[in-house]
């Protein structure tokens, strides 16, 4: 900064040489230059607010009908919890038919992803990754939010190149073709980018609705019948019920009055089978420490499942008497699983999910093309309206991303009113005057006018980085509105009228208001237009703020001193009328409180 002074003034401390004084530095002339156009804005902004000033009732009453009109705009700008992000990745699950073998998955993997390859051009395209049958993370399904339940599913990765077209155009395309080309298979899409993944708390979709009750055939009636009319709902996509209660099974029911004659017991036959089919680590862990290289291995003892892959198979299991209760094992006999059991074929749940202990069956909605809330408000009005139907000691509710979202927007809104407030309760502090406090956030009305209009033009829809970019823009407008108050009422503790005080209060602060205001807009733009990968996270802050000071600067050199002189002069009619009153002459009004 000294460096900064000494190259603009040389011209100033010339020390007494005419050439240095005749001849200015380049950086002096732009300056120069620059400060005879900023004097021309000043005049004309002189002028301007000496125009309104003297029609200030028409002009404020005006401006102030703008700002809350502009308001209105909020409930369509439509709400968000954050925006989402073009990663370039999409992640496409498929399932299939409930009960498929997982070579039959790979398989059909192999079709999806070549009809993938087909639809989206090899320019665009960079890499595809499929994981079939299993969730992606290998600790707990509970830290997964794949929505694989089995063998039936799979997930495919795709990864776009650099330079790609927006990621939703081909979600759009593969959405409208693949059930064409794969009738019976049922296709999905879950966010890809890591953000979304962490905002959705491990569910697949944003919004989730859950039946819970001990009926679950009815429940799960009901919410099929739910999805046939959600994905009439414009913006909804995807919707799908999680839980398959079609898988099939083979229901083996014991002839107890036979293991009795062969002295056998129904734990005799549980524990060979389940031995057999599951293995023996988890009721009988074995361990064999290695003497080559001291690794100590555990050990299942498991039949081979290729061995086991037919009923004939199933039923030729060996059960072996292991001298239960009341038994001997002399009595007890090796038998074939067939002579003590009849085998039946059954359906069941491929998945069986609680909450609250609660059996739940779940609908998970996207939403893609429009705004989350304006779904959810939809969803929720479907969700209304099936309540009365659901089987006694059921509940139907709606949580997801929508409930943070929700929780969210009341909590920022409410620090959004408390700034506001706590930023009155301190100028009335360091100014000791409810009215002029008052007069300070006259502004802040079009500040939240101009993010409205912001984010109503830019297509950007209310978000919490949104919010948080009306909370930023408060402070600098209230700031503004100080700068040029304080100055106003030294001007009038000086014995100027307050339409002069005024008026000099802008014409002087002019410079300060706008180096301020132009300082954050500029370091926004950035940030605003949303360029490079993940940057449409912090977009809507950027908008915000630009909008927001961009009318709060407008207001605060405009509507700011035309209310204050209006009030001002109000005020010291009314205290020469009471002085009047009172017979004596009236004192000069220095300050009201």
């Amino acid at each position: 900064m000294p460096t900064l002074v000494l190259l603009l003034m040389r011209a100033t401390h010339a020390d007494g040489k005419p050439e240095d004084a005749a001849r200015p530095s380049p950086l002096q002339r732009v300056y120069r230059a620059f400060d005879r156009q900023f004097e021309r804005v000043r005049g004309a902004y002189t002028v301007a607010l000496s125009s309104l000033l003297q029609k200030r009732g028409v002009f404020g009453v005006a401006f102030l009908a703008f700002c809350l009109l502009s308001c209105g705009l909020y409930p369509f700008l439509g709400r968000d919890f954050f925006p989402s992000v073009d990663a370039g990745q999409i992640r496409l699950h498929l399932r299939a038919p409930t009960g498929t073998r997982i070579e039959e998955t790979a398989r059909l993997a192999d079709d999806v992803e070549a009809a993938i390859r087909r639809l989206i051009p090899k320019d665009q395209l960079e890499t595809i990754l499929d994981n079939l049958g299993v969730p992606n993370s290998g600790i707990n399904l509970s830290y997964s939010n794949a929505g694989t339940i089995g063998t039936l599913d799979g997930e495919i990765q795709l990864s776009l190149k650099q330079g790609h077209r927006p990621t939703e155009e081909f979600v759009s395309l593969l959405r409208a073709e693949l059930p064409k080309r794969f009738p019976g298979i049922e296709f999905f899409f879950q966010p890809a980018d890591i953000v979304t993944q962490i905002l959705n708390f491990g569910l697949p979709a944003a919004i989730d609705v859950q039946f819970t009750g001990s009926d679950i055939n009815a429940n799960a009636a009901l919410a099929a019948d739910l999805v046939k009319r959600i994905k009439q709902i414009p913006g909804a996509v995807d919707a799908h019920v999680h839980q398959r209660l079609d898988a099939p099974a083979v229901n083996l029911q014991m002839d107890r009055t036979r293991l009795q004659q062969m002295g056998l017991s129904a734990q005799n036959v549980g524990q060979n089978v389940l031995v057999s089919l599951s293995g023996s680590s988890q009721t009988a862990p074995a361990f064999w420490l290695n003497p080559a290289n001291g690794v100590v291995y555990s050990i299942a003892v498991q039949a081979p499942q290729y061995r086991v892959d037919s009923l004939d198979a199933l039923l030729n299991v060996p059960v072996a008497g292991t001298g239960g209760p009341g038994t001997s094992t002399a009595a007890a006999s090796t038998q074939l699983l067939g002579n003590l059991v009849e085998a039946t074929s059954a359906r069941q749940a491929a998945v069986v999910s609680r909450y609250n202990i609660m059996p739940a069956i779940d609908v998970y909605v996207g939403v893609q093309g429009t705004d989350l809330a304006s779904v959810a408000a939809r969803v929720q009005a479907l969700v209304d309206e099936v309540r009365p139907k659901l089987p006694r000691g059921s509940q139907i509710v709606l949580r997801g991303q929508v409930q943070t979202m929700q929780s969210s927007f009341l909590g920022l809104g409410v620090g959004l009113g408390m700034a506001i407030v706590l930023v009155y309760l301190l100028i009335v502090v360091n100014f000791q005057s409810w009215i002029d406090a008052v007069i300070i956030v006259a502004a802040l009305p079009a500040a939240l006018a101009g993010i409205a209009w912001m984010l109503f033009i830019s297509g950007t829809t209310l978000s919490v980085p949104a919010l948080t970019g009306a909370i930023m823009t408060m402070g600098v407008a209230t700031a503004n509105s100080i700068l040029l108050i304080s100055f106003a009422r030294q001007r009038q503790q000086e014995g100027a009228a307050p339409a002069l005080a005024a008026l000099e209060a802008g014409a002087t602060r002019i410079r300060p208001v706008l180096m301020t205001a132009l300082a954050m807009i500029i370091g926004m733009i950035p940030m605003a237009l949303g360029i490079g990968e993940g940057a449409e996270q912090n977009a809507p802050l950027g908008r915000a703020v630009i909008g927001g000071l961009l009318f709060a600067t407008f207001s605060t050199l405009l509507f700011v001193p035309v209310v204050f002189a209006g009030v001002h002069e109000r005020l010291a009619r009314r205290h020469a009328a009471r002085a009047a009153h009172l017979g004596g002459a009236p004192a000069p009004l220095l300050r009201e409180t």
